[in-house]
C-alpha cells in the first residue's frame, strides 16, 4: 500500500510537471506574440514620440515668440501712455494757462466798460439832468410869474401834492 500511495504520489508529481510545462510553453507563445506586436508598435510608437516631442518643441518656441510679442506690445503701450499723459499734463497746464489769461482778459474788459458806463455818466447824463433841472426851475420861474402869486390849493398839481 505503500508502494501505491509512492506510485500515485509519482504520478501525480509527473502530471503536475507536465501541466506545469504546458503552462509555460502557453505563457512563451503568448510572451513571443506580444514581444512581435510590441515590435510591429515600437516604430509606430517612436515615430509618435518623435512627432510629439517636434510638436512640443514648436509649441515652445511659438509660445516663446507670442510671448516675445506680447512682451513688446505692452512695452510699446507703456511707453505710449506715459506719451499720452505728457501731452495731457502739457494741455491741461496750457488750458489753465489759457483760463487765467481769458479771467485777466475778462476783468480787464468788465473794469473798461465799467469805466465806460461811469464816464457816460458823467459826461452826458449828469449834464443833461442839470439842464433838465435848470429848464424845470426856469419853466417855474416863468409860470410864477405869468400866474402871479401862488396857486390856489384847486389849482395844485401831482408833484405839488406829494409835498403836502
Amino acid at each position: 500500500m505503500h508502494d501505491i500511495a509512492a506510485t500515485a504520489a509519482v504520478v501525480v508529481s509527473a502530471v503536475a510537471i507536465v501541466l506545469q510545462a504546458l503552462v509555460l510553453y502557453a505563457i512563451y507563445r503568448q510572451t513571443r506574440a506580444i514581444g512581435e506586436q510590441v515590435s510591429l508598435l515600437a516604430p509606430k510608437l517612436e515615430s509618435a514620440l518623435e512627432s510629439a516631442q517636434s510638436a512640443i518643441e514648436q509649441s515652445r518656441r511659438q509660445i516663446a515668440e507670442v510671448t516675445a510679442k506680447a512682451n513688446d506690445v505692452l512695452d510699446t503701450t507703456k511707453t505710449q501712455l506715459v506719451r499720452v499723459n505728457e501731452v495731457m499734463e502739457d494741455a491741461t497746464t496750457r488750458a489753465r494757462v489759457q483760463l487765467e489769461r481769458v479771467e485777466l482778459v475778462l476783468d480787464d474788459t468788465i473794469n473798461r466798460v465799467h469805466q465806460t458806463v461811469a464816464t457816460l455818466h458823467n459826461g452826458l447824463l449828469r449834464p443833461l439832468k442839470e439842464v433838465a433841472g435848470v429848464a424845470a426851475g426856469v419853466r417855474a420861474g416863468i409860470a410864477h410869474l405869468l400866474t402871479g402869486g401862488r396857486p390856489s390849493v384847486a389849482q395844485a398839481t401831482q408833484d405839488d401834492e406829494m409835498f403836502i
